[in-house]
């Protein structure tokens, strides 16, 4: 097909829908629903994918944990197997500090809530400080290493936890952002003493702003002090957690290994038995994450595939009609010559301008979308990315060439004769 019949074929697809705009724009509504549906809940989910990978960097890329009862068993439910496991000690970080030349840094730590199956999980701690109240808060007890193993605990004001708080048991916390603007509206908090279910503390930090994830805990919430304080005066939590780093130059496969083969050898787990402890990393988030997008991508492409389903038939019908009324035109073009090829490909192109219009008014319409989700909840990054709006363009041009081709070869095989005779 040479340009100047291609400029044609456009032009008579063109005119063909300003001609019938009723019919046309019923035809077009079924793409740019499909289309939207598609494109505005993958801006959606790219804007929380990259949101989760940067949260997960945040946490820690090198970092991993190790807990007696894994994220997976956790909210999965509990079996007796994983509520007789062993609890984890504190002093075995001291024990994979000897063992494991690979680690840069391990620490341990333990908080309230604590862990399933633990008997202080149930617990709530209470923060006062005047007429000002917090409940809703975790609380852990730390040691200095821990915000070298976490960098999300970075601290705004004051200082950290330091090792001669650890090992005189000092009063101190460091609080989260929204608990310190909660205790003191107005006040600077370094230096204040509050009282942590009914026990004076002195703050002498408070963490940078950090929100948390899809409503999970965020560093604003927690409520840091020494783990000697923690275990003096919370001697009922016995769930105990490790973090540990890896070196730069250290491969994190072979790393982890050495810490499970440490832990085994320490916790006397026999050759043939398997763990009765989970190792995990940061990364559990993005595993969980997509998974549900997962199911959330499935769900879309059906429900939009029934849009697209519904704009393809309505194209199909669209084009039959058009057919019809333009048998003595085809026979016309027939007669002067065009082939059979000329005439499939003339109402094909209408058939994919009509649908990839709708895709672009699709597309249009989702990042708009896009645009409204994204400035009215911040929480919810959505962007549209190069990659789908090429998706939803392909989509658009195959839905009007896969349901335009039987109208279009229809045309093509009209007997010339008949089509000059029709009325």
């Amino acid at each position: 097909m040479t340009r100047g019949e291609l400029h044609e074929n456009l032009m008579v697809a063109l005119d063909t829908l300003r001609t019938h705009k009723v019919r046309s724009t019923l035809t077009v509504l079924g793409i740019v629903i499909g289309v939207t549906s598609v494109i505005s809940v993958a801006a959606i989910i790219h804007g929380l994918n990259r949101f989760v990978a940067k949260r997960v960097e945040q946490i820690g890329s090198r970092s991993f944990f190790v807990a007696r009862i894994g994220m997976s068993q956790a909210f999965g439910g509990l079996t007796e197997k994983y509520r007789k496991r062993r609890y984890l000690r504190h002093s075995d970080s001291d024990y994979l500090r000897e063992a494991c030349p690979s680690l840069e840094n391990v620490t341990s730590f333990s908080s309230i809530p604590s862990g399933p199956g633990d008997p202080g999980s149930a617990r709530t701690p209470d923060v006062r400080y005047g007429n000002e109240h917090v409940e809703r808060l975790f609380l852990r007890g730390v040691e200095p290493e821990y915000a070298q193993a976490l960098p999300i605990f970075a601290v705004a004001q004051g200082r950290f936890i330091t090792r001669d708080d650890v090992d005189h048991a000092r009063p101190v916390v460091v609080l989260g952002d929204a608990i310190a603007l909660a205790l003191f509206p107005r006040q600077d908090p370094i230096g204040r003493t509050i009282r942590l279910d009914g026990r004076p503390y002195q703050v002498v930090g408070v963490f940078e702003h950090d929100p948390g994830l899809f409503g999970m805990p965020g560093v604003d919430q927690f409520v840091i002090l020494p783990v000697s304080n923690f275990r003096k005066n919370y001697p009922e939590i016995r769930e105990v957690m490790l973090v540990f780093t890896i070196q730069e130059e250290a491969d994190p496969g072979a790393a982890v290994n050495e810490v499970i083969e440490a832990l085994r050898r320490l916790r006397r787990v026999k050759h043939n038995d398997e763990n009765d402890f989970e190792v995990f990393s940061p990364d559990f988030l993005t595993t969980m994450w997509n998974q549900l997008t997962g199911a959330i991508a499935l769900l879309t492409a059906v429900i939009s595939s029934v849009g697209l389903l519904v704009g393809g038939v309505g194209v199909m019908n669209i084009m039959l009609i058009s057919v019809t009324e333009r048998t003595s035109e085809i026979g016309v073009r027939k007669a002067m010559g065009a082939r059979r090829s000329d005439i499939r490909a003339q109402f094909l192109m209408e058939a994919g301008v009509v649908t990839l219009l709708g895709g672009v008014i699709g597309i249009m319409t989702a990042a708009a979308i896009a645009w409204v989700v994204r400035s009215t909840i911040p929480s919810i990054p959505a962007t549209l990315s190069l990659f789908w709006v090429i998706v939803g363009v392909v989509m658009s041009a195959g839905t009007g060439l896969f349901f335009g081709y039987w109208p279009a070869n229809r045309a093509a095989q009209l007997d010339p004769v008949a089509c000059l005779r029709y009325e």
